[in-house]
């Protein structure tokens, strides 16, 4: 099966370069249970099992905790390809409301939580979702660092960064990937760039603008866009429907990514 947008390698593991991101499948205000809780089961089988996606994107405050729930009831075991990315960092007061929290006893809790909701012994990249700005961030990197050590976080990603932000980082901690937010809306970024020359993959987030753009000009020309802007950019766009998520993949198919 071929990868759909070809492949990259993100926190060591060689993954299709569109992925998959799992906010859509809770409730309305990325709040509770979806509406069709099989339905959203299938979505996930279908991106690994029939689409050939092997980058699957999470947060344990989608829902909260419904995501990662869902990811393990949908797939596990995990295929030995597959690579699973959760983020923590984030509380949720209500449904559409988000506070980044950096506290590092929650940090991590977090982490343990996420490692029993997924049932796994590590998790191969967790980003740390939000950066909070009453904390310092050493003390919120050290405590994802030290879990690193420990063997319950493979690799650490950063999430919703400005260049400052990650230089600041990389000077006691590697970054295997980046996520902001780009796509044909949205376009400016100067991430982009400084990923690119320090060969960090840089993980698009709401690359079709929550639909809007597949609305307006189907999937093919927004992801089109990201695909062709650099090798390092690997796409997770996000979808509750299984004839959405065809849609997605069958655009990438005609060879001109």
């Amino acid at each position: 099966m071929t990868p759909p947008g070809g492949t990259i390698t993100i926190a060591g593991k060689t993954v299709s370069r569109l992925g998959f991101g799992t906010m859509r499948l809770t409730g309305p205000g990325t709040w509770g249970d979806p509406a069709d809780r099989d339905t959203a089961l299938s979505v996930l089988r279908q991106a690994v099992h029939t689409h050939g996606i092997s980058h699957i994107d999470t947060a344990d405050a989608y829902g909260p905790h419904t995501a990662e729930h869902l990811i393990r009831d949908a797939l596990y075991p995990y295929p030995e390809h597959v690579l699973i990315a959760t983020k923590v960092g984030m509380v949720r007061p209500a449904p559409g409301q988000w506070t980044p929290l950096g506290n590092p006893f929650f940090l991590r809790a977090t982490v343990e939580a996420s490692l029993r909701r997924l049932n796994v012994e590590r998790l191969e990249l967790c980003y740390l979702h939000r950066i909070d700005p009453e904390v310092a961030l050493d003390d919120q990197i050290a405590v994802l660092q030290a879990m690193q050590e420990e063997g319950k976080i493979g690799h650490v990603g950063l999430s919703k960064v400005t260049p400052e932000n990650l230089r600041l980082v990389l000077k006691d901690q590697p970054v295997a990937a980046v996520q902001n937010v780009l796509n044909t809306n949205e376009r400016f970024d100067p991430v982009v760039e400084l990923c690119r020359d320090l060969d960090i993959p840089y993980v698009a987030y709401r690359p079709l603008d929550a639909g809007q753009l597949a609305r307006t000009y189907g999937p093919r020309v927004p992801l089109d866009w990201l695909l062709n802007y650099g090798p390092h950019i690997a796409p997770i766009p996000s979808t509750s429907q299984p004839r959405h998520l065809g849609e997605i993949v069958a655009s990438l198919q005609d060879g001109r990514a």
